[in-house]
Formats: structure tokens, C-alpha cells, sequence
């Protein structure tokens, strides 16, 4: 297949999917070309699962010649969904920090560009505490093991014990991130999440997007996740759905694929798969492509 190749009638955009790495991270490029994006994010392991595999080199260099042959521009991880860096138990904290170590490691071995972890749970209920676990596990982490690679902190639906469902949580996190490091760490913005939490991207877009410029800064935004939500405004449930058929509707997704502040920031898919993950990638990704073209 020659670089670039895999949906010619596409035009390669910032926008992407979450695609399988089954069978290895090396074939997850050509699957990102398949749905027609130059853009994905990756599992780098099982997220239910505390076992770390390492990334040999012979699968690294397979990956990055994958990326070159089907000219791949932006890759991302998402770290394990067993990882609680605001855990006030100091096991799981302590083996939460192991794990995303080893989740750096390997993102860096294979040359992504970031890696997107939720900011975890507070479970004793004492919130800033659990702001300041996270804060000091992503420091260590970032301080241990040098490179390029970002860690985006997710804004959660901000329920429970959650500690990333607010604009300010997440600022608190990185305010508390040595600066000698805070250039690798940004925001990724799941509009399901932020809807879920109180964010009402609907009714009042440019009020949301003031206040994450107020609080964060837009500079700060490394990466969308864009999916719609099951359920309805202020939820704080965490149930994706496809492009516009849910709560948030069409017109947030038009105006984030129009707004020229977001035109290079990286779009990634985490929509509902359904019995063809492939065809439910491709008709999402299209829906947002036709938001821009009718603009």
C-alpha cells in the first residue's frame, strides 16, 4: 500500500478514531487509514488488566514504519481504566503509579504523541487531596522518564468521587505540576464528559469556551474526544453515542468543526462501534466532515 493510501475519497483531516491494536500496535495505522483518518488513539495493553507488557524493539520499529507507510500524523494512548492516581489508598495508588509509568514507557518507546488519563477518584471523598495524588504521580512520572510525550488530563462527567469534572480541578492538577515539566502535560476535552458535567456546550458555547480559556487556557487543549451523550445535560453519566443522534444534537459538533481556534487541535472518536466498528467509524467521521463542507 503505498503511504497515505486507504480511503482515497477522503481528504486527511485532524479528525480520527479510537482503533484495535489487535494482534499488535503495529497494525493499528492501517486500521486508522481504513475508516480514512491520518489521526487515532490506541491501547498500548488491556485496559482491565493490571499486566504490562513490554514493547520490544522489533514491534516499535514495525509501528513507526506503519505509521510512515500510511502516513499517520497524530497517534495517542489511553492510559488503563484500572489506574487511580487520586486513590487514597497508598497500594493502589502506589501500583497505579507503576502502571502509568510503564503506560509512558511504552507510549515513548513507539513515539506517540500523548497519552490521555482520566484524573481518577478521591474515594475517602476528600477532594483536594485526591488533586494533589494526581498531581505528584504525573510529576514523578514526567520527571523519571524524559521525552516528548504529553500526558492530557480528560475531563470527566464529574461523577461520584471523581476529581477532573471541573475546569478548576483539572487547573488545580496542573498548577501543582513542577514546571520543569508542565510543558508535556495539557487538556483532553471529551465533549460527552464535559456536556455530562455541567458544560453546556448546547446553550451556551462560547460562555464554555471562555471559561476554559479563563481557567485553563486554550493553549492547553491538546486534544477532542468527540462523541455525543445518552444521556442529558448534568447528568454526570458517562454513556456515549453517535455524532448528533444524542443529548448534544448536531450543533455543537458543527460549531467545534468550524471554530477556527480548534481547526489543528486533533479530533478522535469514541462512539459506539455497533456489529461493524469499521462502517460506524467511517459514518461518523462523515457526518463531522459534512458540518465543515456545509459551513
Amino acid at each position: 500500500m503505498t503511504p497515505g493510501s486507504g480511503n482515497p475519497s477522503v481528504v486527511p483531516d485532524e479528525l480520527g478514531a479510537h482503533v484495535s491494536t489487535a494482534g499488535g500496535p503495529e497494525n493499528a495505522p492501517e486500521r486508522s487509514r481504513e475508516i480514512g483518518a491520518v489521526v487515532c488513539q490506541i491501547f498500548t495493553k488491556q485496559p482491565n488488566r493490571w499486566a504490562e507488557p513490554e514493547v520490544s524493539i522489533d514491534t516499535a520499529h514495525a509501528f513507526r514504519e506503519a505509521r510512515l507507510e500510511h502516513g499517520i500524523r497524530t497517534v495517542v494512548s489511553h492510559d488503563s481504566y484500572l489506574i487511580n492516581l487520586a486513590s487514597p489508598t497508598r497500594g493502589l495508588w502506589g501500583r497505579s503509579l507503576h502502571s502509568f509509568k510503564r503506560e509512558l514507557q511504552r507510549s515513548q518507546t513507539l513515539g506517540l504523541e500523548a497519552i490521555v488519563t482520566h484524573p481518577g477518584n478521591a474515594t475517602d471523598g476528600d477532594h483536594p487531596s485526591g488533586l494533589e495524588r494526581n498531581a505528584e504521580a504525573v510529576a514523578r512520572a514526567l520527571t523519571d522518564l524524559e521525552g516528548s510525550t504529553r500526558v492530557l488530563l480528560e475531563i470527566t462527567a464529574g461523577a461520584g468521587n471523581s476529581v477532573g469534572g471541573t475546569f478548576e480541578s483539572l487547573a488545580a492538577i496542573m498548577d501543582r505540576i513542577p514546571s520543569e515539566v508542565r510543558h508535556r502535560v495539557g487538556i483532553c476535552f471529551d465533549t460527552c464528559h464535559a456536556y455530562s458535567a455541567g458544560y453546556d456546550l448546547v446553550g451556551d458555547y462560547e460562555g464554555v469556551w471562555q471559561r476554559f480559556d479563563d481557567v485553563l487556557g486554550l493553549e492547553c487543549l491538546g486534544l477532542f474526544h468527540l462523541n455525543d451523550s445518552q444521556h442529558p445535560f448534568g447528568s454526570h453519566r458517562d454513556r456515549h453515542q453517535d455524532i448528533g443522534e444524542g443529548a448534544l444534537g448536531d450543533e455543537p459538533f458543527k460549531r467545534i468543526m468550524l471554530d477556527s481556534r480548534f481547526e489543528s487541535v486533533p479530533k478522535v472518536l469514541e462512539t459506539p462501534k455497533g456489529d461493524d466498528p469499521v462502517a460506524a467509524d467511517r459514518r461518523n467521521l462523515a457526518r463531522l466532515r459534512a458540518f465543515r463542507l456545509a459551513g
